[in-house]
């Protein structure tokens, strides 16, 4: 069992930035891969951001140059920077864990909302 809890939402407009941050609690050996999926009002749930334990990340393209994912293994936390946000950004981010990279993971965030005014 792992549990994923996430902070760091919120609303900021166009150009604005945050991080939202992810700590992962209990078997967290089975974790080899992190990262963040976001659904927008009426879209489907897509990658935003993953990393692996060993430093290997992947983007999604719309965020490629705006959003830097990394993580603190001694802290087991992964991080989002999102920076120059855009409104095609707002929405539900959500935390996830799994096996390995570009495999969804069985463990969720509760969700968390970011909000881009134009």
């Amino acid at each position: 069992q792992v549990q994923l809890v996430e902070s760091g939402g919120g609303s900021v407009q166009a150009g604005g930035s945050l991080r939202l941050s992810c700590a992962a609690s209990g078997s967290i050996r089975s974790i080899d891969a992190m990262g963040w999926y976001r659904q927008a009002l009426g879209k489907q749930r897509e990658l935003v951001a993953a990393i692996t334990t060993g430093g290997n990340t992947r983007y999604t393209d719309s965020v490629k140059g705006r959003f830097t994912i990394s993580r603190d293994r001694t802290k087991n936390t992964v991080y989002l920077q999102m920076n120059n946000l855009k409104p095609e950004d707002t929405a539900v981010y959500y935390c996830n864990s799994g096996p390995a990279l570009g495999v969804t993971g069985r463990y969720w965030g509760q969700g968390i909302q970011v909000t881009v005014s134009s």
